[in-house]
């Protein structure tokens, strides 16, 4: 049986080789969990639970496996050293998973401290439009591997927020182009359809407009459908190669 540990820090990055010199290509946040196959005294080598992603970490003081019981519903959710917002000890991102193991009225308290009732929701909690708070992001920098609200790219944004709403979705936008299977055509595209080009997604907020963690414009930006599969094509010169339906 593979042992699993969770990720007790706000943010940690994965390199895809043990030295914080190579490439990031993608974070865990608060309560992610992974597997190890390889352990040095300064690296691990993991595989994130969630979605398979295998890569390097730094070899810290990890938990042993917890079973979460709440998720962030927020862009970021503060955590306080005691039930009151007085003395704030640290900040938690989107869709990071907490275990509740005290409770006063207005907050909840897990291995860290306390965060207020109205930042979380249970685990088992659905939106039945999953991309419902995806503007929470508007503004946020585009960081290459990036997966929070200190940085973000383009498929770490769809991958958080069908992971919110307990649906599996790749890490990466080649993949997930594969995994989706329902295609639709430009003129077809809605609310929530997800758009692919080589290397890059965005997601229709309507059937003019769309989100995306943009590398070009250094951040997560709204913008016309129509005008950023011009700016893409006349940039880089990429074509959209498909339009998916959840």
């Amino acid at each position: 049986m593979t042992k699993y540990l969770t990720n007790n820090f706000s943010i940690i990055n994965l390199y895809k080789k043990p030295s914080i010199r190579s490439e990031l290509v993608t974070q865990m946040i608060y309560g992610d969990s992974f597997s190890i196959s390889k352990k040095t005294r300064k690296w691990l080598k993991v595989k994130i639970k969630e979605d398979g992603y295998k890569g390097y970490i730094q070899n810290k003081k990890f938990s042993d496996f917890l079973k979460p019981s709440h998720k962030i519903n927020i862009l970021k959710a503060k955590v306080y050293k005691f039930p009151n917002k007085k003395t704030k000890i640290n900040e938690i991102s989107f869709g990071s998973k907490i275990k509740m193991i005290d409770r006063k009225i207005k907050f909840l308290k897990f291995s860290k401290g306390w965060i207020s009732k109205n930042d979380v929701k249970p685990t088992s909690y659905k939106e039945k439009n999953p991309f419902r708070k995806i503007t929470i992001f508007k503004n946020i920098k585009y960081k290459w591997g990036g997966k929070s609200f200190k940085g973000i790219d383009c498929s770490a944004l769809i991958q958080l927020f069908l992971n919110f709403n307990n649906k599996y979705c790749p890490r990466d936008a080649k993949d997930q182009v594969k995994y989706f299977k329902k295609n639709v055509k430009l003129r077809n595209i809605k609310k929530n359809d997800i758009i692919y080009w080589k290397g890059h997604v965005a997601v229709a907020l309507s059937n003019k407009k769309l989100i995306h963690a943009y590398g070009p414009m250094k951040k997560t930006v709204i913008m016309g459908i129509d005008q950023t599969i011009e700016r893409i094509k006349r940039t880089v010169n990429l074509k959209v190669i498909k339009i998916k339906r959840i």
